[in-house]
């Protein structure tokens, strides 16, 4: 006599199980639920934003040439204490060094930035 497991309970079991959750995934809620702040006066139009570009020979402040670090931070410091969002968005050329965009962000935090988002550019269309 040779012993043997009897699977057709497990099977019995697990089609019960799939039937189941088959029928409980679609009633399943799909999305998350956000709560959005109402604001009572109408939104005007966004402000500019500051925009830092480094290249490889210069950086620019909103396209005005900036020289040095230290005038960037001069000049950062000025914009932010004159706008309420301390937000700075850095576009770095391809062919920049990397220690050279990590500079500028380390001043731009330094001047009080409180966010810094780095831009990237669009592929172009006609490349492949």
């Amino acid at each position: 006599m040779k012993a043997d497991i009897n699977v057709t309970p497990l099977i019995d079991v697990l089609l019960v199980l799939l039937i189941i959750f088959m029928c409980v995934a679609p009633a399943a809620p799909t999305a998350l639920g956000a709560a959005l702040p109402r604001t009572e006066t109408s939104p005007g139009p966004p402000a500019a934003g500051l925009v830092l570009e480094v290249r490889t020979d210069d950086l620019a402040l909103n396209a005005v040439p900036v020289l040095t670090l230290e005038d960037l931070d001069r000049r950062l410091r000025a914009a932010f204490e004159m706008r309420g969002e301390r937000t700075l968005f850095v576009r770095a050329a391809d062919d920049v060094p990397y220690e050279r965009v990590v500079a500028a962000i380390d001043v731009a935090e330094g001047a009080g930035a409180s966010r810094v988002g780095l831009v990237a550019e669009a592929p172009e269309t006609g490349r492949r």
